[in-house]
């Protein structure tokens, strides 16, 4: 049988919505890992004249740019590896897939431990990658955002990862979007106006010439003892405000005071939540990743206001390059599980599935 601590590279593979990526990386510490190479195709153009992602051709493409990933990986690399960690859950089923396959492929033919792997998971142990300092210096408790397209989730992070249970995620959880994410809320309000997708970066871009307080947008769910996050009154407060606009085409000399307005209202609701989830369950530092987690606002406000609420440590981030999905952030936490002893059963290596939302 393997020894489990042994295990200092793992190759990771992500497939779960447009981006195809693999990377290879290397274990340094108790919550500290090493990017030796990132390998990704990102089908932004593929999608782009459809306004979003269509699983039917993001699966196809997957297809296509998997095994070229994956080469290339291992070859900028240049170790062997240990393990193989993969997505398999939540995502789009068919994109999930092709990296499942890939995956069960080579841990069979190549006798190779491997590790199933929730995508939230991986953005919960990016900001362990390529840290300047060990990341045990991390006071804890953590109060962890994942603020991306398809989630915005409040994470009470009580140990580093590998002391993380089977069910961390689930154990952990104090607040959640009930309807649109932050990210979801960027890019439909993003098309609204009439930006290309994805429209999160323009409204960032856009904001940065307009006045945040042109348009009094709503901050749904402002209860103290709420951590629950809701986004979808906002779109509809955005439309109307651009529909009355348009009709007295004025829309574009408004676009930077409407992108500053809108940010501003994501990024109050935000911070709100996470200040106050902190400060009721104690936190001792505060992380953000995720897609969002590269706005420029959110950024900008929480290194402006950390002090204010009292941290010893300034706000952690991912690096630009593993705030949106990548395999780097998914090879890091299939890491920490293999090390624990938690690759599959030889028995359960080719049964291994994707699950498109595991939550339901």
């Amino acid at each position: 049988m393997t020894d489990s601590t042994r295990i200092t590279t793992v190759l990771g593979i992500e497939s779960s919505c447009d981006e195809c990526s693999a990377a290879v990386v290397r274990y340094e510490g108790p919550a500290s890992v090493r990017c030796l190479s990132v390998s990704t195709f990102s089908q932004i153009e593929i999608h782009r004249p459809y306004g979003g992602v269509v699983p039917e051709i993001a699966s196809r493409n997957h297809l296509e740019s998997i095994n070229p990933m994956i080469d290339r990986a291992l070859a900028d690399a240049g170790v062997a590896i240990d393990g193989i960690a993969v997505t398999n859950r939540p995502g789009l089923v068919g994109a999930l897939l092709v990296g499942v396959s890939a995956a069960k492929a080579l841990a069979y033919a190549h006798a190779k431990p491997l590790v199933a792997t929730h995508h939230l998971e991986g953005h919960a142990a990016s900001i362990f990658l390529d840290r300047e300092k060990d990341a045990g210096e991390i006071p804890l408790p953590l109060l962890l955002a994942v603020v991306s397209g398809g989630h915005t989730n409040l994470y009470v992070m009580k140990s580093l990862p590998a002391g993380w249970s089977e069910t961390f995620l689930s154990d952990s959880l104090v607040g959640r979007s009930r309807d649109d994410a932050a990210g979801e809320a960027f890019d439909k309000t993003a098309k609204i106006l009439g930006f290309p997708y994805p429209g999160g970066v323009w409204i960032d871009r856009t904001a940065q010439a307009g006045n945040a307080a042109a348009f009094d947008f709503p901050r749904a769910l402002p209860q103290k003892t709420n951590f629950d996050f809701s986004f979808s009154g906002l779109k509809t407060a955005v439309a109307l405000a651009a529909e009355k606009i348009r009709k007295e085409n004025r829309l574009q000399e408004n676009l930077p005071d409407l992108c500053a307005s809108l940010q501003e209202a994501i990024v109050d609701a935000l911070l709100g939540k996470m200040y106050r989830a902190s400060h009721e369950y104690r936190c001792r530092s505060l992380a953000i990743v995720g897609g969002v987690a590269a706005n420029s606002r959110l950024r900008g406000r929480l290194d402006a206001e950390w002090k204010a609420q009292g941290y010893a440590v300034p706000p952690l981030f991912p690096k630009h390059a593993y705030c949106t999905d990548n395999a780097a952030m998914i090879a890091a936490a299939g890491l920490f599980r293999l090390r624990q002893g938690r690759a599959l059963a030889q028995a359960d290596l080719l049964t291994l599935n994707a699950i498109a939302n595991p939550e339901r």
